[in-house]
């Protein structure tokens, strides 16, 4: 596959950022791993049915990854990415969150910047009505303590108060999985949620003048899911 030769809409690669968004599919295509992979440092490929990583070993200067509206599930294998900074992982079909956590701990060192939201391992009102603020803050705690070096987790800035009691008593903070349904108990009838959620605003080199917005990856894309620029406003940023 020559570049030439792919749509406009489906590839795009400038300076280090290669987006390949909204083309259903399920890994990383080989082409690109071929083409790209030693010269990305951030890879977009949101908006696929992508089930597997395999072949994103072969980017061995991802610094950001942002893997939004997939199919990744709690057997997704993460290759080592030792420069890896930014991980969003919203909406797709995460459920174990220590043991997602235990993988980026693992993977990724110095990961400063994760987004959960919208998968059952995150548990605020986007993935279940039934949680509230609580539950969603002992999920923060239980996260920054396994991910100290985190800037920022989901929309929000990692506080010196979280981070405080982080330390203190995040252990214990531990979200349960979601119950299985069983015989006994019918299993609901749910329909996925389809919010189209953005990675998290980062500015490498402006820590603390935060305003909203993709610092060194602010582009536009275009084509059937286009979103324009990639900017999101959130007042608690």
């Amino acid at each position: 596959m020559e570049e030439n030769h792919v749509n406009n809409f489906a590839l795009r690669y400038e300076k280090g950022l290669l987006n390949y968004c909204g083309q259903e599919c399920n890994k990383i295509p080989p082409a690109l791993q071929k083409m790209y992979g030693a010269k990305v440092k951030c890879l977009d490929l949101s908006y696929n049915s992508i089930e597997t990583l395999k072949g994103l070993e072969q980017f061995v200067g991802l610094e950001e990854l942002i893997l939004d509206n997939n199919q990744l599930g709690d057997g997704v294998i993460f290759p080592n990415l030792p420069c890896l900074r930014t991980l969003s992982l919203n909406n797709n079909q995460i459920t174990d969150l220590e043991l997602l956590v235990n993988k980026i701990q693992k993977h990724f060192p110095i990961l400063t910047y994760l987004s959960l939201l919208s998968n059952k391992a995150c548990p605020n009102q986007l993935s279940d009505v039934d949680k509230d603020d609580s539950d969603y803050q002992r999920y923060r705690y239980f996260v920054i303590y396994k991910l100290p070096n985190l800037h920022f987790l989901d929309s929000r800035r990692v506080s010196t108060t979280e981070r405080s009691e982080a330390s203190k008593r995040g252990e214990f903070m531990r979200v349960r999985r979601p119950l299985e349904a069983t015989s006994e108990q019918p299993k609901a009838v749910t329909t996925p949620n389809k919010e189209q959620l953005r990675p998290l605003p980062i500015d490498f080199n402006a820590l603390g003048k935060h305003k909203g917005a993709y610092g060194k990856c602010m582009y536009k894309y275009t084509g059937k899911h286009s979103e324009g620029n990639r900017f999101i406003m959130n007042s608690d940023l």
